[in-house]
């Protein structure tokens, strides 16, 4: 156990000790991995500091001084954020610095610097390090950099780039490019061998080619352009030459050294002995000539030129044909060309140096405007002479700006417009419209007009500164006086209208000069009808003095008009009355009738209920009818039961006249009707029947049966009394217009002492006035009467107070400025008299009495005529003495002892003005043509030299185009008698030439004008803008051809040789336009309802359509008609059923005993027009209601005697709402007649229960839609109104009264009228024509001139639309086309010798042309060239000679520059990327002796920028044709043109011919599978063998010909449509196109196909052929049938009757 125990106590140490050795490995790796963390391989932390961007620079102060921070924070390697104890905090980075505040400022001291790119760097490089070759395609990408840096702009030092990143990003410092590819250098064809150099022995033959494009980017150099081949034309016969005479070029030209060889001669002379006195040599008297003539002329001398005469010599010398020199002796012996020559010492221009800048043109600080000019110059002080330099530009300018803070601002310039003009409706009136006649009462939408001007805004300003700024300078300006406030905020303007300037200052859109306006409409007053005549009343109640008073009737005002009810009508009329009363009483009702003596029935009386009432109808106290008595009781009677029983009275009619006179009386009726007999009456009938039917011969008595009172007759069934009875005297107030608003005299201290309120009409009133108007009484229908014949109480007042407007004056702007006067000057250099003028504007027009305008807005005045027209010309001096080479360089030539032969002269050039005055040279330099040349070669005739006169003039011709004219000269001195002087064909006396032809010829060029109207409208000014008035568009005009003049010889001269103007004119018209005509307006139908809202309508149609651009119709229907529709509204009681009273009863079936019966009673019933005076007349039944017609017949029982008569029953009460059948409607009647004993009377109340829609009906208003937009009937367009309808509707849908609704308090929340506009018809209207343009051309046939114009208003609505036409152009005159233009270079010319340098020439000529660039160019006289300056094309600079080579015999040499190549564009065709353009020409080599081939120079070729060149694709082609004149394989350029070079450097197709026999055939190539086949588009053609014979175009359409048993292929495939069709050798008839045999020689599947199609046709036919031919098998059952059927069968044999 003990062992096992000490085994167990060891394994548990054993076991822990594992535990703490994996615990202390555990933390040493933990250290471990620790220390990896934290240390990186080199021993480095794994912590580093991190920074953030540097913030906004921040400080108070703008500049140095700022400070700015940053965020520092610990990182790890791997990313992450640590604390900032992990990092080194020594190496801690700074988180705030010191910086550049940069202010808003400093924008304008600091701007980026922009270096210029490098070179452009292949993007290889910079990526592997060295440039890799790649397959160049199109080009290399690479990349350029530049540098960029933030400057001071005041003297460009550097500053930091934050300074200018604050205000712009900084500049990109990298950009990609692309590098091309290297272009070979690219050549033409060969032209053709050249003839062999030689006629004799050998010689070559040279072809030449050119260069198309240079070699650029390190491409491949140009080959030779030049081929040799030698060539023998046979031997020579005899010598050949061998030797020529060359000539040298001239030496630069030097000054001889005469006064050392005079010193020289002089020194050697003395050893002799003294010359005779008086014999001189040659060269002294040439020396002494000299100085005599240069002290002559040097006082002519100009101090512009220096000019010295000098000499040059040249080398003559002997060329054997292999180039090489030789003695001159062998040379063939001819006369020595000159070897010696006077020429003028080359000297470079001199000038000045520069002088100071002038100060800015621009001289007002305003950074919108452009920046000024300023200049320097500097002066000649040496001309160039001889070949020397030319003078370098004398000026030059650079933009500038103004300099200093003391700059005043510019002028600027802004539009301003006059007051609207007054509004016009007339102008949007159409053609048709009948208010054009009288425009009186026009309203609604107009329009009105301004002007516009343009006027300096700042003038004032500028104005102020000036005055302060010539104080300033005066000195009358001192500090203490300065106000203390800056002076541009002390500065008062006074509101004046400013002076118009020129438009074309005011930049921006210009202000519309037409608007549209409203004039109200007045709005006309409505009254309403005429109300009752009321009754007979005092004029003034509180005076009731007199026994007159007046019956008066009213009227209402249903509408105000505008300006209030004085424009209404009269609203009182007055009748004179007597027995006049202010109060009365009257009757409201009566009592039941109540019998007398308390009886039952019977006669008795009713008591009146009585009211007083005022004459106006109002109750008052009864105590003021005390003066009048009530009205009595009225008597009555209750009918018993036997009484007749008669109905109540019904209501008096309408009278039937409104007063009476003594032919005219009113009257009012009233009636009643029997409801029942009395019961005698009805016995004494029956009794009569009975004593009738018996044949009585008296009447029985029943005296038990009378009694009863009887029915009165008809005639007192109605009752008829006088109404209206006042006489026909109607009176009433008239009133006058109000006067004009006056001066009160009693408001007028007042009105200086208190102010009065603007008025209504925005116009703030001055003062307050009085207003009168006449009131006039006035009888109808008789006219004007004495106002007491008038009631006072309504007079109208005569007097009104009134505010007076203002008074406004007439406004005009300041007279402008003079306009410039034009500088013209005549052809004689002297003024031509102009005007200049100037304007003023009316900006506001008076009105009220204010100050008229002036008559004069316009002025203009003569013009300064200048005494000098400004110009300059150069005035040429007489040439000096020809000056020759000194005799010491002549001396030993022919003619040396003689002071002759070929020299130099010179002359003086000044420069004049037009008058000849003496002006500086550097203005003719500036102004004038080019300078005339100041020397010129001379020749002094030698002795043995013919001399002769200068040409006379040529003799006058007789006629033009007939004879001849002359002109001689002479010969001089000792040539008369010298024989070679007398050959008059080596020098002719005289010569002659046809006399010129003067005939013309006048043709028409050019296509007719436009249409142009003559000018008479108004001429747009240049201070100001009107808009078009009514100016003719249309009419009669003229349109222009121009007239081109000719001369014989169809040379284009000016148009008045042929004595025209330049034109052709010929009337024309421009049609006016017409507008659309329609009707007028048809009368508005009756309302469409005649009970509530409904519509009535108007149309107009159609008449006129409009034509040439009139305004447009408005939208028609199908039947051309246009309708209005408006909304009306219908009194529901305008049209009323009125019934007259029953009839008497007719009684049907009579009952003897109870004197009673059935009955019927009828009445009239119709419908009338119902005024407030009751119904008037009868109208149509369809305008009442038929619903509401009273019935016009009744069935009833006559009441028998005893029984209860009852009155008609009432009408029926009004259900309550809401309608359901548990609520009753009643109607009641009364008894009129009381039954007898035993008898009983009827129900007095009678019920029905309401029924929705049948005898109960709700009630509920109703809107209609909104009508058209309605205007005032003198109104075209512009604001109005539109209205609805609102209703009264029952609930089956019904329109009723509106009282109806009213009666129920119905809410009415709807607006009934609401503003609209009509937009306004208006025309388009246009500006003034412009000025006409000057010439497109100055000169030639195609000249044009045009003039424009512009919308200013565009049309709107149904307005005229803008004509199309906004430009027209007519031709200029023709005037002929001269210019300078050089003749061809001549030969080179090397005087008597072979080769050698020598001069070509040319000549400068004046031609004229028509300026087309396609007719002819004719040479004429240089007079009409003389105006023109010296330029041919665009170079200045004459060359009339040039050096050049003559090669001599056997000389290798270099030939004329070709011409310019066309334009190329360097580009890579598809990429879109373009190197530039390019063109090039070429001086090939020319070769003569085979020898001399090493001595050739080296070919040349330059080259120069273009624009617009074509860019190119070059690709090798391959012939596949060995037996070809053409190459192989060639190189083509993409439009066609064989070239060499340009093609890609692969190796070019080869020709891969393996088939054999060769696919020789056009149109053919060999196949991968060595078999010849043709191109697309083409198809093979075998021969027998099988062979490819040809390629034929696929065949499209194939069309045999009648002529031509072959076929005529035509193919839509144009590859040659001329080509004739091909047999195939061997065969006839048909060509094969489609080829029925394959390449292998079997049939195509094809054939097969068609084979057995034929076949089964074949058997078709032959099937058909017998089935027709067979005869058919009659069958001869049916034969009888056949027979029946027959009758029944209907054969159609074709007519058109069946």
């Amino acid at each position: 156990m003990g062992l096992g125990g000490w085994r167990g106590a060891g394994g548990t140490l054993r076991r822990r000790t594992q535990e703490t050795w994996y615990l202390l490995v555990t933390l040493l790796l933990w250290c471990g991995f620790w220390n990896a963390h934290t240390q990186t391989d080199d021993g480095k932390s794994v912590y580093f500091w991190e920074t953030g961007p540097w913030g906004r620079c921040m400080g108070s102060d703008c500049g140095p001084g700022g400070s700015q921070s940053r965020a520092v924070w610990c990182a790890h390697v791997d990313g992450w954020t640590t604390l900032h104890t992990n990092c080194d905090q020594g190496q801690r980075p700074s988180n705030q610095r010191n910086c550049f505040r940069v202010c808003d400022w400093h924008k304008d001291l600091y701007d980026w610097k922009l270096g210029a790119w490098n070179e452009c760097v292949p993007v290889s490089a910079r990526t592997f390090g060295a440039p890799r070759q790649f397959p160049c395609n199109g080009g290399e990408e690479g990349i350029q950099t530049r540098e960029v840096g933030c400057i001071l702009n005041s003297d460009g030092s550097p500053a930091e780039d934050a300074i200018c990143e604050y205000f712009e990003p900084k500049p990109r410092l990298e950009q990609a490019c692309l590098i091309p590819c290297p272009q070979d250098c690219v050549v033409s064809e060969y032209s053709p061998w050249t003839s062999c150099s030689k006629t004799c022995g050998t010689g070559l033959r040279n072809r030449v080619r050119s260069v198309l494009v240079p070699p650029l980017f390190g491409g491949g150099l140009c080959p030779n352009l030049t081929e040799f081949q030698s060539c023998k034309l046979g031997a020579c016969t005899g010598p050949e030459g061998l030797f020529s005479l060359r000539v040298g070029p001239w030496s630069p030209c030097a000054l001889p050294q005469t006064r050392t060889a005079r010193q020289v001669k002089r020194r050697k002379g003395k050893g002799p002995g003294i010359r005779e006195r008086g014999v001189k040599d040659p060269e002294t008297r040439e020396l002494i000539q000299k100085k005599r003539t240069r002290n002559r002329l040097n006082r002519q001398e100009s101090p512009f030129w220096d000019i010295q005469v000098g000499f040059q010599t040249r080398e003559v010398t002997c060329i054997h044909r292999n180039g090489s020199r030789i003695g001159r002796s062998l040379c063939t012996s001819r006369d020595l060309p000159i070897t010696v020559q006077s020429c003028v010492l080359p000297k470079d221009c001199q000038v000045t140096d520069w002088t100071e800048w002038t100060p800015c043109s621009k001289t007002c600080v305003d950074p919108e405007s452009p920046r000024g000019n300023r200049t320097r110059r500097r002066q000649v002080l040496q001309f160039s002479v001889g070949e020397g330099l030319e003078c370098p530009p004398l000026e030059e300018a650079e933009p500038c700006d103004p300099q200093g803070g003391g700059a005043p601002p510019c002028a600027t310039y802004t539009w301003r417009t006059t007051e609207w003009s007054d509004c016009r409706v007339d102008t949007l009136l159409s053609q048709q419209d009948r208010r054009r006649s009288n425009m009186t009462g026009l309203c609604g939408g107009g329009l009105q007009t301004r002007e516009v001007y343009c006027v300096q805004a700042n003038a004032e300003l500028q104005k102020y500164l000036n005055d302060l700024r010539e104080k300033e300078k005066a000195g009358q300006t001192q500090r203490q006086q300065k106000p203390s406030v800056p002076p541009l905020l002390s500065i008062s303007f006074q509101i004046t209208a400013s002076r118009p300037v020129e438009n074309r200052l005011c930049e921006g859109p210009i202000p519309n000069r037409s608007q549209l306006c409203q004039i109200p409409c007045p709005i006309d007053c409505e009254v309403s009808p005429w109300a009752a005549w009321g009754p007979c009343t005092f004029e003034n109640c509180n005076d009731q003095t007199g026994k007159k008073g007046f019956k008066m009737r009213k009227r209402l005002i249903t509408n105000k008009p505008t300006g209030g009810p004085a424009n209404c009508p009269h609203l009182v009329e007055a009748v004179p009355c007597d027995e006049p009363s202010c109060y009365e009483w009257q009757l409201v009702s009566l009592d039941e009738c109540v019998p007398d003596d308390e009886q039952q029935c019977g006669p008795g009386t009713q008591l009146a209920q009585v009211q007083c009432v005022n004459s106006n109808g109002e109750p008052v106290d009864r105590n003021l009818c005390s003066s009048s008595s009530a009205p009595e009781p009225a008597s009555c009677e209750v009918p018993c039961s036997r009484d007749c029983v008669l109905s109540d009275w019904t209501s008096w009619s309408t009278c039937s006249q409104t007063c009476s006179s003594k032919t005219i009386e009113g009257k009012q009726m009233r009636t009643r009707s029997i409801l029942a007999y009395n019961a005698g009456e009805v016995t004494q009938m029956v009794v009569a029947w009975i004593t009738v039917m018996e044949g009585l011969t008296r009447v029985p008595k029943f005296p038990e049966l009378l009694g009863g009172v009887l029915c009165p007759n008809s005639s007192a069934l109605q009752e008829v009394r006088n109404c209206n009875e006042h006489a026909c005297t109607v009176y009433h107030w008239q009133t006058g217009p109000w006067g004009p608003c006056t001066e009160d005299p009693a408001s007028l201290a007042l009105n200086i002492s208190a102010g009065v309120g603007p008025s209504s009409d925005g116009q703030a009133p001055c003062s307050t006035g009085m207003q009168t108007r006449k009131v006039i009484c006035v009888r109808v229908n008789v006219g004007q009467v004495p106002p007491k014949k008038c009631p006072d109480g309504p007079r109208p007042i005569t007097m009104r107070p009134c505010q007076l407007p203002c008074k406004k004056d007439c406004i005009v702007t300041p007279f402008s400025d003079w306009t410039e006067c034009p500088l013209t000057c005549d052809a004689a250099g002297n003024g031509v008299k102009k005007k200049q003028s100037r304007k003023r504007v009316i900006i506001q027009m008076p009105s009220n009495g204010g100050q008229e305008c002036p008559e004069v807005l316009e002025e203009d005045k003569d013009c300064e005529v200048p005494k000098t027209c400004p110009g300059f010309r150069w005035k040429t001096h007489k040439w000096r003495k020809c000056q020759l080479v000194p005799w010491y360089l002549r001396e030993g030539t022919p003619g040396a002892q003689e002071t002759c032969g070929p020299g130099l002269q010179t002359r003086a050039v000044s420069c004049r003005q037009l008058d000849g005055t003496q002006a500086d040279i550097g203005e003719c330099l500036k102004f004038a043509k080019a300078m005339p040349p100041i020397t010129q070669r001379c020749q002094l005739p030698c002795q043995d030299d013919c001399q002769l006169t200068n040409w006379s003039k040529f003799s006058s011709c007789t006629a033009d185009c007939v004879g001849v004219r002359t002109r001689k000269r002479a010969l001089i001195g000792r040539s008369k008698k010298k024989d070679k002087c007398k050959n008059t064909q080596m020098y002719p006396l005289s010569e002659t030439q046809y006399c010129p032809c003067d005939k013309y010829n006048a043709q028409p060029v050019g296509r007719w004008s436009d249409c142009i109207l003559p000018e008479g409208g108004r001429v747009e000014s240049v201070m100001g803008m009107k808009v078009q008035g009514d100016i003719k568009e249309c009419g009669q005009g003229y349109r222009y051809q121009a007239m081109a003049c000719y001369d014989q010889d169809t040379r284009l001269v000016e148009t008045s040789r042929c004595n025209s103007h330049g034109y052709i004119e010929e009337a024309c018209i421009i049609p006016c336009p017409s507008d659309c005509k329609l009707s007028e307006w048809s009368n508005w139908s009756r309302c469409s309802k005649s009970c509530g809202s409904g519509v009535k309508v108007r149309s107009k149609w159609l008449r006129e359509k409009p034509y040439n651009g009139g305004r447009p119709c408005p939208k028609l229907d199908h039947v051309n008609q246009v309708y209005e529709v408006v909304p009306c509204q219908s009194d529901c009681s305008q049209y009323i059923w009125v019934a007259e009273p029953w009839s008497v009863w007719k009684v049907s079936n009579v009952d003897l005993k109870e004197n009673c019966g059935e009955g019927v009673q009828t009445r009239k019933v119709r419908c009338m027009l119902n005024t407030v005076d009751g119904p008037s007349e009868s109208v149509e039944d369809y305008l009442c209601d038929p619903e509401e017609m009273p019935l016009g017949a009744r069935e009833s029982r006559l009441p028998c005697p005893e029984d209860c008569v009852l009155n008609d029953w009432g009408p029926w009460s009004r259900c309550s709402l809401p309608c359901t059948r548990s609520n009753n409607r009643n109607r009641t009647a009364y008894p009129l007649r009381s039954p007898s004993v035993g008898r009983e009377c009827p129900e007095t109340t009678d019920k029905e229960p309401c029924n929705l829609n049948l005898n109960c009906f709700n009630y509920f208003y109703n809107v209609t839609d909104w009508s058209t937009c309605q205007l005032s009937p003198n109104a075209v367009c512009g604001s109005g109104i539109k209205t609805r309808m609102l209703d009264c509707v029952r609930s089956d849908g019904k329109s009723v009264d509106m009282k109806f609704c009213e009666e129920l308090n119905l809410e009415r929340k709807w607006q009934m009228n609401i503003s609209c506009v009509v937009e306004c018809p208006v025309n388009c209207q246009l500006s003034e024509w412009s000025a006409w343009s000057d010439c497109t051309q100055t000169c030639g046939l195609e000249g044009k001139m045009g003039r424009q114009r512009s919308v200013v208003q565009a049309s709107q609505g149904d307005g005229r639309p803008c004509p199309s036409q906004m430009e027209q152009w007519k031709p200029c005159p023709v005037r002929p086309c001269y210019r300078w233009q050089y003749s061809s270079w001549s030969e080179c010319r090397v005087e008597s010798v072979v080769c050698g340098h020598g001069t070509r020439y040319r000549n400068l000529s004046c031609f004229v042309s028509d300026g087309s660039g396609e007719g002819e160019v004719s040479a004429v006289d240089e007079e009409l060239c003389s105006s023109l300056e010296v330029v041919v094309g665009d170079d200045k600079l004459i060359r009339l000679k040039e050096d050049c080579i003559l090669p001599c015999p056997g000389e290798c040499y270099l030939m004329e520059w070709s011409d310019w190549s066309p334009c190329v564009s360097i580009c890579v065709k598809g990429a879109g990327v373009d190197f530039g353009s390019v063109q090039v020409r070429s001086r090939a080599v020319l070769a003569q002796e085979p020898e001399n081939l090493l001595l050739c120079p080296d070919q040349v070729w330059e080259s120069q920028a273009c624009t617009g060149g074509e860019c190119y694709e070059y690709k090798w082609f391959n012939n596949g044709v060995q037996n070809s004149t053409r190459p192989v394989t060639w190189c083509q350029r993409s439009d066609g043109l064989n070239v060499t070079g340009g093609c890609p450097a692969a190796t070019p197709p080869v020709d891969s011919s393996s088939c054999e026999p060769p696919c020789l055939m056009p149109k053919s190539f060999c196949s991968e599978a060595s078999v010849c086949m043709c191109t697309p588009g083409f198809t093979e053609v075998l021969s027998t063998t099988g062979q490819l014979d040809q390629c034929a175009p696929i065949p499209i359409l194939e069309i045999p010909t009648a002529g031509d048993k072959k076929g005529d292929v035509k193919t839509s495939r144009a590859i040659n449509p001329t080509l004739p069709s091909t047999t195939q050798p061997g065969r006839t008839g048909r060509t094969w196109y489609l080829q029925p045999y394959g390449p292998d020689g079997k049939l195509k599947m094809w054939v097969y196909g068609v084979a057995a199609g034929a076949f089964v046709l074949l058997i078709f036919i032959v099937s058909m052929i017998y089935l027709a031919c067979k005869k058919p098998k009659r069958p001869q059952r049916q034969r009888q049938q056949n027979n029946r059927l027959k009758p029944l069968t209907l054969a159609y044999d074709g007519d058109t009757d069946m």
